[in-house]
């Protein structure tokens, strides 16, 4: 097992709320970057998602707050993708400050959307695989 994709992030001032922490929407920004980071070091674009006629939707995402961020923190988030049989995946993510303290776990079920039916693909797997230049960062 190898370990996950990890991004570093520092947390800017105007994303903190009234209490000096860091906004429970800007988790979710901070999740988003993340995965698309590790699309991108996989190899894998927005157009050439475009060109192939799918693109990834979130269907569901839980983020448990475990300790909070202030602005100028450092943390790393990871990005872990999860296959199953079917048509959605999970992806498992971290958020860590650079003192290894966790601040959140992110869990979300994602999968591929056909942009001409408008409904999900039978195997996202095989799509990712294919347009990866780097399948191993999916665990492919």
């Amino acid at each position: 097992m190898h370990e996950p994709f990890s991004v570093r992030v520092t947390v800017r001032g105007y994303e903190t709320d009234t209490q000096g922490h860091v906004n429970q929407s800007v988790y979710l920004n901070y999740a988003e970057h993340a995965r698309w980071s590790l699309l991108h070091a996989a190899g894998i674009t927005q157009t050439a998602l475009q060109a192939r006629g799918v693109g990834p939707v979130a269907l569901e995402t839980t983020i448990r707050y475990r300790r909070e961020l202030l602005a100028g923190d450092e943390v790393d988030i990871t990005c872990a993708f999860l296959w199953g049989e079917g048509k959605t995946f999970r992806i498992e993510q971290t958020i860590r400050k650079a003192d290894g303290t966790v601040s959140a776990d992110i869990t979300a079920v994602g999968g591929l959307l056909d942009l001409k039916e408008r409904r999900l693909v039978a195997d996202p797997r095989e799509h990712f695989k294919e347009l990866a230049s780097d399948p191993g960062l999916f665990g492919l």
